[in-house]
């Protein structure tokens, strides 16, 4: 009985060759860049007239976000609605114009990965000696080389996990503890599982997660048209009409190549070899393409040297491709971008615009009002009034809307919050209601304070009596 075929194939490894250019300058750089910002932001000091002293810190107990000078309380969580859907949008536009440049340049995926692959490359050497070394025996020389590499990786992948925790506390204090065993659990099983997540996906998985686990290079032909810059092959050049072919005797300068037919690729491997997921662009866009360039410099280097024009790999365009012109100007371009605009603007006009003391306002319905022996009707609220600005604030708290209406705050006599803190205060309101008036009544609780440091702020109330 024969054998079935298995389902899966076996991963091949990839040893991406190292390469200079342009594209890998660019990389790096925003790869420094972010580096630089995620394990930096949480030491950065800042000084604010209250509150902690760290730059950006998610203070989990006490429902505070600190974001340099923005204080961000749990009611504004709609802000990071906003903040995703601009992300979204984002990602959309400029995919739709740049292709997949986000996996290429901005991912954590690709930037952990190239650091894995970097310290890979520092302890076992270029591409020729990593294959040697996958194909050699076990011996002492292998065992050091491999150990020493998973052990860089776990290194760097233990920061990752330790770099994300101190954003939640005091960045010096967490440090301290944690090392010294006076942390809490959660820091400890964050870390650990940051560690084994960044270890397995940079280190083990690699291209994988872009090929398999990611949604987006599944989706991100949706997005693409006959105008999306993406990285390809000029096949007409490189191919000519008698394909392409090595370097040889009569094949050495273009013109005897284009006499022969041939195109100007030498068919050298140089642009698979540095392909951070292995695929041959020379075959057109693949899913597994992540627009790293990365062939780009690598063509461009063996053109260079050849002494012909760079440009046989690079980014172009369907039309362009096909002896046309790229459109930029077109209407899912604009629409996107419109949408950007438009959202940026709603989040930061409701940033800039949230009043310094944040009132909710809950009518006690139970019951919903109560017939005073005098014939006035009572109503009572629950105000939860929480101080987002940055001093201490001292309250007076009035009704406007309803003409010879009372209020009483029971034994409340003086509201005074500290910069951030929240408190609940139960309102009764006696009115005499005019026969045939309409229900509810709608009027307003007023927050001033004492010292007129802030403007008034109203909140919208309704006054049932049937």
């Amino acid at each position: 009985m024969a054998q079935g075929q298995p389902i899966y194939e076996a991963r091949i490894p990839i040893h991406p060759r190292s390469v200079k250019g342009r594209f890998r300058n660019l990389k790096t750089g925003i790869l420094l860049l972010a580096y630089g910002v995620f394990f930096g932001l949480p030491w950065l000091r800042w000084d604010r007239d209250y509150g902690p002293s760290q730059a950006v810190l998610f203070d989990i107990p006490n429902r505070q976000f600190f974001l340099f000078d923005l204080v961000v309380y749990a009611q504004d969580i709609f802000w990071l609605a906003g903040f995703l859907v601009v992300a979204a949008l984002l990602l959309f536009f400029v995919t739709g114009v740049l292709g997949r440049v986000f996996c290429g340049y901005f991912c954590f995926q690709t930037l952990w990965t190239d650091v894995f692959m970097y310290l890979e490359r520092k302890i076992q050497g270029e591409r020729p000696a990593r294959l040697r070394l996958s194909k050699q025996p076990w011996n002492v020389e292998k065992l050091w080389k491999l150990g020493a590499t998973h052990l860089s990786w776990l290194l760097v992948a233990f920061a990752t996990g330790l770099g994300f925790v101190l954003y939640w506390a005091d960045a010096p204090t967490l440090a301290r503890d944690f090392f010294s065993g006076d942390a809490r659990f959660a820091a400890y099983v964050t870390a650990g599982l940051l560690t084994a997540t960044t270890y397995t996906f940079a280190g083990l998985a690699r291209e994988q997660v872009c090929t398999f686990i990611c949604p987006y290079a599944r989706f991100q032909s949706v997005m693409f048209d006959r105008d999306t810059l993406i990285v390809s092959y000029d096949q007409n050049r490189g191919e000519g009409s008698a394909g392409r072919a090595k370097v040889k005797a009569g094949l050495k300068t273009r013109e005897e190549r284009q006499a022969a037919g041939v195109g100007d690729c030498i068919d050298c491997g140089y642009c698979v070899q540095v392909c951070p997921t292995g695929i041959d662009i020379r075959d057109g866009l693949q899913v597994s393409c992540i627009h790293c360039a990365l062939c780009i410099d690598a063509c461009d280097t063996i053109m260079d040297k050849q002494g012909w024009p760079r440009g046989l790999i690079g980014y172009s365009s369907e039309r362009e491709l096909e002896g046309g012109k790229t459109r930029w100007l077109k209407g899912k371009t604009l629409g996107y971008g419109a949408a950007v605009l438009v959202v940026v603007g709603a989040l930061v006009f409701s940033i800039l615009e949230r009043p310094p003391v944040d009132v909710n306002v809950n009518q006690v319905r139970q019951p919903l009002f109560v017939q005073m022996s005098d014939g006035r009707v009572q109503n009572s609220y629950e105000l939860r009034l929480n101080n987002v600005s940055d001093q201490e604030l001292d309250f007076t708290l009035d009704i406007d809307g309803l003409e010879g209406a009372t209020l009483d705050l029971g034994q409340v006599e003086q509201i005074r919050l500290e910069p951030g803190q929240r408190l609940t205060v139960l309102a009764r309101i006696r009115h005499d209601v005019e026969a045939g008036a309409d229900s509810p009544l709608r009027f307003y609780f007023v927050i001033r304070d004492r010292e007129g440091r802030i403007d008034p702020v109203e909140a919208d109330a309704r006054f049932s009596h049937r």
